[in-house]
């Protein structure tokens, strides 16, 4: 384990959805809990009204492109990424990453019955907005784990340089 203790990320966002062809506000509660450990594996649960999606979705974008902006951000802005170094990759930032990614919202909408993918457009830009903002602050309040979290991830990212340097396959 990379962080000793998860990091928990909560949030309320209004969106505009359509309920029977009228455009009304609505809430979308964002629940995510993440933490990183010494595998190159990703392991990310996405859930939509407490409804299993295991191919993602819009939850999953949005908690992707927000963690991957926000740690570059980081890294960059505390000297934890150096001009040499090659910019982190989302690959990079998800490398041993476990999280499990909830939306409450309501009438979601999935790609099929089975509502293994959740394809509610305004789901993204909520998740990437919650996770911004809080794990922003997260790692302003916690520098130690933070240095620790982007060492990590600026050490695959070179490790990811050095294999396409040298032409090997990129660990999965």
């Amino acid at each position: 384990v990379i962080n000793e203790d998860p990091i928990s990320i909560s949030g309320v966002r209004k969106v505009e959805v359509e309920y029977d062809g009228k455009k009304m506000e609505d809430d979308v509660l964002v629940d995510v809990v993440f933490q990183y450990n010494n595998t190159y594996e990703t392991n990310i649960l996405c859930f939509a009204n407490s409804i299993y999606n295991g191919d993602g979705g819009t939850h999953l974008s949005g908690f992707r492109g927000a963690l991957t902006r926000v740690i570059n951000g980081y890294a960059k802005a505390n000297g934890l990424l150096k001009e040499k170094d090659p910019s982190l990759s989302g690959e990079d930032v998800r490398e041993g990453l476990v999280a499990v990614i909830s939306v409450k919202m309501p009438n979601p909408r999935f790609s099929s019955q089975t509502k293994d993918k959740l394809v509610s457009s305004e789901v993204r830009p909520a998740v990437e907005e919650v996770v911004s903002r809080e794990l922003e602050l997260y790692l302003e309040q916690n520098p130690a784990d933070a240095k620790i979290i982007c060492e990590k991830i600026v050490a695959a990212a070179r490790a990811r340089e050095a294999a396409r340097i040298l032409h090997l396959p990129e660990p999965n």
